[in-house]
């Protein structure tokens, strides 16, 4: 089996996507220019599940931010707010990378590939701890991937590519139960899949419109 990881960026960054199996990286880190490159580069490999570094969905109509961002910044670790859908449409430069990662939501559910948000910084914080102060982020991935054990990890990577690669393993380690949703965003639950035990955990999906119906074997 194998599972993906996606870093969204805007029009000018475009996106980073790699693919993995139990233990290595299977292709990848790849730049891609479009949503519609990156899900049909990510459908040649036919993934369990990927995990998107993007917003899933914007805010409800009127508000600033998603409930579930609120609940992942007290309990884990900062997160740029998603405004509403009229906010996102009212400033596309600066919300093109937001609309960039709705675009691959609805291209990966059209080829029929199942979808789930990630947050990557959390993924580090439950596997490294908080940054220490001081640290660069750059530092601070690196050692954090290193320590997961993947195979095949390249020896020099940029940030973007990094969190492609902590996305993924975020997909497989949702595809396994070993994490927890806050809303929309899937985290897991603390270090390297290695030293967990196999077991499942309670967490919910949900199937929006347009999007990815998620289902992998978490109880809701």
């Amino acid at each position: 089996m194998i599972w993906a990881g996606v870093d969204v960026g805007g029009t000018r960054k475009g996106f980073h996507a790699v693919v993995i199996d139990e233990r290595a990286i299977v292709s990848g880190p790849r730049s891609l220019a479009t949503p519609t490159d990156t899900a049909s580069w990510l459908a040649s490999f036919e993934p369990m599940l990927t995990a998107v570094d993007g917003p899933i969905a914007p805010a409800p109509d009127g508000w600033g931010w998603r409930p579930c961002e609120r609940e992942l910044a007290q309990a884990v670790c900062g997160i740029r707010w998603t405004p509403s859908q009229d906010a996102l449409e009212r400033s596309p430069g600066y919300y093109g990378w937001v609309l960039n990662g709705l675009a691959l939501y609805d291209l990966l559910a059209a080829e029929k590939l199942q979808a789930v948000e990630c947050f990557p910084t959390a993924s580090f914080t439950r596997w490294a701890g908080k940054r220490p102060s001081g640290t660069s982020r750059a530092v601070w991935t690196r050692d954090a991937l290193r320590n997961l054990g993947l195979d095949r990890l390249p020896a020099r990577t940029n940030q973007d590519e990094r969190d492609a690669i902590a996305a993924a393993v975020t997909a497989r380690l949702h595809a396994g139960g070993l994490t927890e949703m806050f809303g929309e965003i899937v985290v897991p639950l603390a270090g390297p899949d290695e030293l967990r035990p196999s077991r499942p955990i309670s967490g919910r999906t949900s199937a929006l419109p347009g999007r990815a119906l998620v289902d992998v074997g978490v109880s809701p």
